[in-house]
């Protein structure tokens, strides 16, 4: 079987700056066809921020495809790198709300919701919000922030496969403090002192960045280490679980039954150590309506061949 790969490059037509409200705007981007089929796709992290490949992952001659940058990373205004610059609002209803924001802002009715990793929860969430505005899923790496998640990447279980890859992890921790390192983590990453607060980033998120794949990406590692990048990205995300999500208990697989009659494509690797199989494999029990495909051979990125086959595959078939 040939796989799929990434459609051509291409640039946005239009391109922009919402003010969504508390002092916050937010980056957006429209690319392809402007008669096309709507479709929005929700980047990961929280606090990931849109590649130019993103776009890359639909037909841009039958979709028009909507991107945007979420709260305080990215492209959107102002930007979590500034340790003043509060978390206070933002959290994945805010988030949900701005979508709403900004389908309306388009002039858009209903649209394909694609999301993968934290956007395959904030996909959830806003079609359990908004069931009459998703056309279909497409989620990919599916992670629900669930304790047990987040105690499996940040806590113990991942460290148990990556030791070497861990000790970095954990370094800027005293070790008095390591029994809950996400919230050792909240104080450095918050720290007005501006050495600390890289160091503890870089920390974070090069340890995702050299997790998220099947085998060692050396370069991804790199991207994650940029001081910009890596103080956004890490702040943000600790906010978010810190606060486990802003979600109830076991809340978006429990809510499936108000989206259960959206057609949807659900792509979850094997051997993904960030969001491992478990909570696909629960998804997927919750909703066995939906399409699943479990890829034998790849980790958590949504560039991995065969998950991006997949991925490329469920877009066509609803384009």
């Amino acid at each position: 079987m040939e796989l799929r790969t990434l459609y051509p490059p291409i640039e946005p037509y239009d391109s922009g700056l919402l003010d969504v409200g508390d002092g916050n705007s937010m980056y957006w981007e429209v690319c392809g066809n402007p008669d096309g089929k709507p479709a929005v796709l929700l980047h990961g992290g929280p606090g990931g921020g849109c590649t130019a490949d993103h776009r890359r992952q639909f037909d841009p001659e039958a979709y028009r495809i909507v991107l945007f940058d979420q709260r305080n990373c990215g492209r959107s205004k102002p930007h979590a790198a500034d340790p003043e610059v509060s978390l206070e609002a933002n959290t994945t209803w805010h988030l949900v709300a701005d979508m709403e924001r900004l389908r309306e802002h388009l002039g858009i009715e209903r649209w394909l919701v694609f999301g993968g990793s934290w956007g395959s929860a904030l996909a959830l969430a806003y079609a359990q919000t908004h069931p009459e505005r998703a056309t279909e899923l497409v989620i990919r790496g599916i992670f629900t922030l669930r304790p047990f998640e987040l105690y499996w990447f940040y806590q113990e279980g991942a460290s148990l496969l990556f030791p070497d890859l861990w000790e970095g992890y954990v370094a800027p921790i005293p070790e008095d403090e390591r029994e809950d390192l996400i919230t050792a983590y909240r104080s450095r990453l918050n720290s007005p002192d501006r050495e600390e607060r890289i160091t503890a980033a870089r920390a974070w998120a090069q340890w995702e960045g050299a997790t998220i794949t099947l085998l060692p990406d050396h370069d991804n590692v790199q991207e994650f280490g940029d001081p910009d990048y890596a103080v956004a990205f890490a702040r943000i995300e600790n906010h978010y679980f810190v606060h486990e999500g802003f979600f109830g208990e076991e809340q978006l697989i429990a809510g499936v039954d108000k989206i259960r009659h959206i057609p949807a494509v659900i792509v979850q690797g094997r051997y993904d150590v960030c969001t491992p199989p478990a909570t696909a494999w629960d998804l997927h029990r919750a909703w066995p309506e939906a399409e699943f495909h479990m890829v034998p051979d790849a980790g958590h990125a949504y560039n991995e061949p065969g998950i991006l086959h997949r991925l490329i595959e469920a877009t066509d078939g609803f384009r």
